[in-house]
């Protein structure tokens, strides 16, 4: 039996004005966390898909609201990350689109817009090629289709996490971990803010499992969709940040060699753009335009 409950852990003071979410058990995979805004009667679905290192409130806190007078909205914590499933499985970012296919089947949706940020990207676009029934469109934010690029360093950088990784499972280094860490991976505007919202983020951060989170960087690195990606047959828009050093815009624009009928929305901003005020309604027009690319 499907078991959906109220999350009962309450937020640090002072966090953003989003909903607080619940937990959702996933049959045969586990129980994962959810937020989510009803939105207009009848509306469709926008499932989003948050960053590494982020939770669903962390990365969508800025575009919970906006999306929200046009969508439902639906925010899953991946796995490792905040509340998201536990596994002792290796991170793989296929569990992770089956994850979210999993949790439209228990919410009986019957498909939605699959909106990725960065690691969500390589999510978004796996869970369209595994589960392509249940993708109206895609939004794909500060992403691309590979993320190291070169073969040589691809394998090298792999070749280093995995190491890495491996000693975290042993360990789960979590506890050895100073605060002070875990606060540098909060996005700066973040961190700007007042310190009530400071700490909420930090206490989403430290929610993360160290180990599954250090092996989805190693995922994360080795993705590659080239071989499988073209043709994407629903709208899609991409959303790509100019200023990005973590993804440089040219490997963004890399998808449109995969996806050439994308619509391109170019944004003057960097990676953790996420965290301010201007994200929200940028994703708004993004799905708004694969919406209105589907009609």
């Amino acid at each position: 039996m499907t078991v959906a409950t109220a999350e009962p852990v309450l937020e640090a003071p002072g966090g953003p004005p989003i909903p607080l979410g619940r937990r959702v058990e996933l049959p045969g995979r586990g129980t994962t966390f959810v937020r989510e805004v009803a939105g207009p009667p009848g509306a469709p679905t926008v499932l989003l898909l948050h960053g590494l290192m982020a939770s669903g409130g962390l990365n969508w806190f800025q575009a919970f609201e906006p999306l929200a007078a046009h969508y439902r909205v639906l925010a899953i914590d991946h796995r490792g990350h905040a509340r998201g499933i536990r596994s002792w499985s290796r991170f793989r970012l296929a569990d992770c689109a089956d994850d979210a296919a999993a949790l439209l089947d228990v919410l009986g949706i019957d498909q939605a817009i699959a909106v990725g940020y960065s690691m969500g990207g390589p999510i978004a676009q796996l869970l369209w090629h595994r589960h392509p029934e249940k993708v109206s469109g895609l939004v794909l934010c500060a992403t691309s289709n590979r993320f190291v690029p070169g073969v040589r360093e691809r394998l090298a950088f792999v070749t280093a996490m995995s190491a890495v990784a491996g000693s975290t499972r042993v360990g789960q280094l979590a506890t050895r971990i100073p605060v002070a860490v875990w606060q540098n991976q909060i996005p700066p505007a973040v961190r700007a803010r007042p310190d009530s919202l400071t700490r909420w983020a930090g206490a989403e951060v430290r929610r993360h499992d160290v180990r599954m989170v250090t092996e989805a960087l190693v995922a994360s690195s080795s993705f590659d969709s080239r071989k499988w990606l073209n043709p994407v047959d629903v709208p899609t828009t991409l959303v790509v940040t100019a200023k990005d050093r973590a993804v440089p815009a040219q490997e963004q624009l890399r998808l449109l060699l995969a996806i050439p009928h994308a619509q391109v929305h170019l944004h003057d901003e960097g990676h953790t753009w996420c965290a301010k005020p201007s994200f929200g309604r940028a994703v708004l027009d993004a799905c708004l335009t694969v919406q209105g690319d589907a009609d």
